[in-house]
């Protein structure tokens, strides 16, 4: 697109199905560079991809072209049949219906890089159920809870 000019920085966060743990450590990060390369292959800049077992997060620079739905669809459905190829699991991986999007500013990019590069560690103090609230609320997104995302204990 002549004479168009953006900057669109998008946190995703994506989850397994029913919020399983079945984003094995040994095989998630082999995962996460599989996602960045279908963002890439959709002409946008994957700047981070990291999660822990039940989720991921995905940090995008994207370019007007694209429609951030039509983007995770294909993110969510090729890299599920990625990993159910794979067998890296007994039965059929998914990931839930859905998604959160959102967005952020070029001076934020290295604060939110840096949150999802510590996934792991910031998981240790803090659920994802508390987590995904706080951005809901943070940029105030309303919602009802009983459509959210499949709850487990956490």
């Amino acid at each position: 697109m002549a004479n168009t000019f953006t900057q669109i920085y998008i946190q995703a966060v994506v989850v397994v199905r029913g919020r399983a743990n079945l984003l094995h450590k040994d095989w998630r990060d082999e995962v996460f560079k599989y996602m960045a390369g279908i963002i890439k292959s959709k002409g946008q800049k994957p700047i981070i991809v990291n999660g822990v077992a039940d989720h991921v997060h995905l940090f995008i620079g994207l370019k007007p072209n694209m429609a951030v739905s039509d983007l995770l669809r294909d993110v969510k459905n090729n890299s599920s049949n990625f990993i159910n190829e794979k067998k890296w699991i007994p039965g059929k991986f998914a990931w839930q219906k859905g998604y959160g999007a959102f967005s952020y500013a070029h001076s934020q990019i290295n604060q939110v890089y840096q949150y999802i590069l510590n996934q792991e560690e910031h998981h240790k103090k803090r659920a994802f159920r508390e987590e995904y609230l706080e951005f809901l609320e943070k940029f105030e997104v309303p919602f009802d809870e009983k459509y959210l995302f499949d709850w487990i204990d956490d």
